[in-house]
């Protein structure tokens, strides 16, 4: 059979049915529609059970299909079911098979007429989903408790209501090969960069793939770097994030079934900052944030220093506590580095099974396994009470960092730094952090340097860096970003008079 829709009923319905493999949830419900006198056509209405609310269009249908009708031209009477009948907003006239089966399949209904060569679909697709909710991985003290969900025009409607302008556009595609799932890509063409949209569009256009289940199947073809531990693509499921960074001149890419929606260009600074340090004075989110940083420090190097002194670098450490240090290590039988490996790979165990046991008992078995593993390696002689506390410093600092993929950028630059810690000192710890910083500095989202604006420096982006000034001192957007309009306020009289 070809591929375009016949004028028959039969051998369409015949075709549906092969097709998808007369799959029970494929729902065909045929009536007749009465005509002047004895006459009379076949039609039926094709929908998947569940994901179909065709009932308002069926009930609409049928009561008309009881009406004498002038069948001469069945053509005029679908245009009359399109217009006058079906009260649905969404209705669309297919002509060819492939156009049915990706309306039937994206929970559109199908109404043919024995007689006319094309069919209408209609938008009547029911989602099923959890409510807004508060985000769990996202969350602040103050501010909106609101978050995404897994359906996509529901998360576009949230960001509508944090930007009510005709300046926020939004272009659908439809990703995936088999899965066909649509990708929104959102921004404000008065401020974004007209080369950063054609580029993240473009990107978006070559993927292709079989399936794409959630954001990071995207994430990952568009960013510039493959092999590297450092995020270059932002994700948030916070509406006010997106909405101010689509302010900052950035640009979202949302995907139908996830509720975390990607922002780009990402800058390294960006993973640090969170949604309220702007609801807070600006004293306090400046102190918040230099935190952050240090927690930062913490986290990757604390081990590793803590090797490299015990083992090559003694003298360094205040003679009291390298006493203390040397007692606690008589009866260690394993050198610094593998006593360091030991309990962060326990920890790290400690941690991912917290998130796969079940959440009634997973915090209580995460607390529990810490406390009477850790005690018990020092009470068996497998580690010292010192690496204990530093292990735990240092898995404390890690939750500082807002953004959870930069957490694992730290667990990982953790690993590598107590290796060379352990084999070379301070000397490898050091050759580490440059060769690191290098790394950084060769890294770019979409073209933009990771960097900024360090690495090229501007000084006005300094304001929401590491410190974040007033907000009427922050009169541009980021240089870095290339906006279209760099002014984000005016100045007040006030500042003018400064």
């Amino acid at each position: 059979m070809t591929d375009t829709i016949s004028d028959q009923l039969e051998p369409n319905l015949k075709h549906i049915k092969q097709t998808l493999g007369n799959s029970g949830d494929i729902r065909f419900r045929d009536f007749q529609i009465d005509g002047i006198g004895n006459t009379f056509l076949k039609a039926a209405i094709i929908y998947v059970e569940g994901y179909s609310n065709s009932q308002v269009m069926l009930q609409a249908l049928l009561a008309d299909a009881y009406e004498p009708q002038d069948l001469s031209d069945p053509e005029s009477l679908l245009y009359h079911y399109k217009v006058s009948v079906i009260s649905e907003g969404d209705v669309r006239e297919v002509t060819h098979f492939e156009e049915l089966f990706d309306g039937l399949l994206s929970g559109s209904s199908i109404l043919l007429i024995e007689g006319c060569a094309y069919g209408l679909s209609v938008g009547t697709k029911q989602v099923k989903a959890r409510t807004v909710e508060e985000p769990n991985v996202q969350s602040v003290v103050r501010g909106p408790r609101e978050g995404f969900t897994e359906v996509l025009s529901w998360n576009t409607a949230m960001l509508r209501r944090k930007i009510n302008s005709r300046h926020l556009w939004i272009e659908f595609f439809k990703i995936g090969t088999v899965t066909q799932t649509e990708v929104a890509l959102v921004y404000l063409n008065n401020l974004v960069s007209d080369d950063l949209v054609n580029e993240v569009r473009s990107r978006i256009n070559q993927i292709d793939i079989d399936a794409v289940l959630e954001s990071n199947y995207l994430e990952e073809f568009l960013q510039d770097q493959r092999y590297t531990p450092f995020p270059t693509i932002y994700n948030t499921e916070r509406p006010d994030v997106v909405a101010a960074g689509l302010m900052e001149a950035r640009i979202g890419v949302m995907v139908d079934g996830t509720p975390f929606t990607l922002l780009a260009p990402a800058l390294f600074t960006q993973f640090f900052q969170s949604s309220e340090d702007y609801y807070q004075r600006s004293d306090f989110a400046t102190l918040i944030r230099l935190l952050r940083f240090v927690c930062l420090v913490i986290a990757t190097l604390t081990p590793s220093l803590y090797i490299a002194l015990s083992t090559f670098h003694q003298e360094m450490i205040p003679t009291t506590l390298l006493y203390n240090l040397s007692g606690q290590r008589e009866g260690v039988p394993f050198p610094a580095l593998i006593e360091a490996l030991i309990m962060e790979i326990t920890f790290e165990i400690l941690r991912e099974a917290s998130v796969r046991m079940p959440k009634t008992i997973g915090q209580a078995i995460s607390i529990v396994g810490t406390l009477v593993v850790g005690q018990a390696a020092v009470e068996a002689g497998l580690v010292t009470a010192g690496m204990v506390i530093v292990v735990s410093i240092t898995a404390i600092a890690n939750f500082v960092i807002p953004a959870f993929n930069m957490g694992i950028t730290a667990r990982i630059i953790r690993f590598c730094l107590m290796l060379v810690g352990g084999t070379f000192g301070l000397f490898g710890i050091f050759m580490g952090i440059i060769l690191l910083v290098i790394h950084m500095c060769s890294l770019s989202s979409l073209g933009v340097p990771y960097m900024s604006p360090f690495a090229p420096f501007h000084m006005s982006d300094q304001k929401d860096t590491l410190v974040r000034f007033p907000l009427m001192s922050m009169i541009t957007r980021p240089k870095s970003l290339k906006p279209r309009n760099l002014v984000r306020q005016k100045r007040s009289s006030t500042q003018q008079e400064e």
